[in-house]
Order: structure tokens, then sequence, then C-alpha cells
């Protein structure tokens, strides 16, 4: 297989980390959204919307969403499970990762951010107050989430699943822009115990071939 993405993308990470979980080989392809890789037409030709992450299977087909991506890898791949089997904790599960992959990093991610920069000429400070406002307010809406659950390692139960396939990547990208994650006991309790996974530990940025510090 080969991925398509980029190391600080949020949803390429989560991509990597689901691969790692699964012990599955892949193609590293670095596009740089930064210096617009992306909008080139080679790049159109390969991703319809043009975003990352793709991943590009063995036969030619292509998919696009990582929210999509991991959850097919899930359903091919079922062991380790990201997705649980059980109908009422998969929906949980999903409802977690959807609070981040549909709620938070929508509004923040990297074409968001230049336009406030770019089109609304917002300075800086300005701009990553307005990032750092809505990565808080989301997180604390996660941890109230997590404090009706019963207690457990990771976001829901004691293994990794596709929440935390989502949560990690939020907390490293909200590290950059210094977003305060005091009183979120349960979500960073999860964060830890992701991070003290070799899986986790490999598909960070800082283990990309197209890092950049």
């Amino acid at each position: 297989m080969k991925l398509y993405n980029y190391f600080r993308s949020s949803a390429s990470f989560r991509v990597r980390i689901a691969l790692a979980i699964k012990g599955l080989p892949y193609e590293y392809l670095p596009v740089h959204l930064a210096k617009g890789e992306h909008r080139q037409a080679a790049y159109g030709d390969i991703a319809a919307d043009g975003l990352v992450p793709v991943l590009e299977l063995d036969d030619g087909t292509r998919l696009s969403q990582s929210m999509a991506i991991i959850e097919y890898l899930d359903e091919i791949h079922p062991e380790p499970a990201l997705v649980p089997r059980d109908a009422l904790a998969r929906a949980r599960v999903r409802a977690l990762a959807q609070s981040i992959a549909c709620e938070i990093h929508p509004i923040n991610n990297l074409r968001v951010l230049k336009y406030l920069s770019g089109t609304l000429k917002l300075d800086e400070d300005t701009r990553n107050t307005w990032y750092r406002h809505w990565v808080r307010s989301g997180l604390e809406a996660f941890e109230r989430q997590l404090d009706q659950q019963p207690a457990s390692r990771f976001c829901y139960g004691d293994t990794p699943t596709l929440a935390d396939c989502c949560l990690v990547p939020q907390i490293f990208n909200g590290q950059r822009f210094n977003t305060p994650f005091d009183g979120l006991p349960r979500t960073m309790a999860a964060f830890d115990a992701c991070m003290a996974l070799p899986a986790f530990q490999q598909a960070q940025p800082s283990a990309c071939p197209d890092f950049e510090a």
C-alpha cells in the first residue's frame, strides 16, 4: 500500500497510527501542504478533493478521508480491532472520534488558519487565540463525555480504538499552539497511555521522513 500524507496533518497521523497498530507495511509518500503540493495538478489526479491522506491499495484503488480509511482497514484487517464489534460500544467509540474529527479539527486545520491570516488578515496572535479557543472548548466537551463512561485506560476500554487514533493527533496539534490541557485528567491520561505504545511513537510527526522541526 501507499500512503499520501503530510507529517503534520492530523488526519494523516490518524491513519499512520491505525496502520502501525495493525502492523501493516506501506510506502510513505509525502505531500507538503504548507508548500501547496496538494494543489498541484498531479496530485489532483490522485485526490479529487486535494486533501490528505489518501491510501492507495495494492490494486491501485485509492481511498480518501481518514475515518473511512481506518474503518476500511479495520474491516479488512480486523485484529487488533479499532472499532468494537458490539453495536453500542461501536457507537460510543465513533461518537468520541467524531467529537474530534468533526467538531474540533475542521475549523482549525491548515487551510482554515491560512484563510484567517491570509484572506481575513488576522494577525498571528488573534488567529492563534481563535485556534486555542475552539480546541480547548472541544476538548472540554470530550472530557465530559469520558466522565460519563466507566474508568478505562484509553478513551474507551483498555485497548486503543478509533477514538484514540483521533485524540493523539489533536493533542499534538494543540501543543504546537500552546493550548492549555489542564483540567482534562481523563483526556490526558488516555493520551499518555497511547504514547507509551510503540505504534503511536512510530506514527508521530517526528518519526516521519518528511519531518521538519
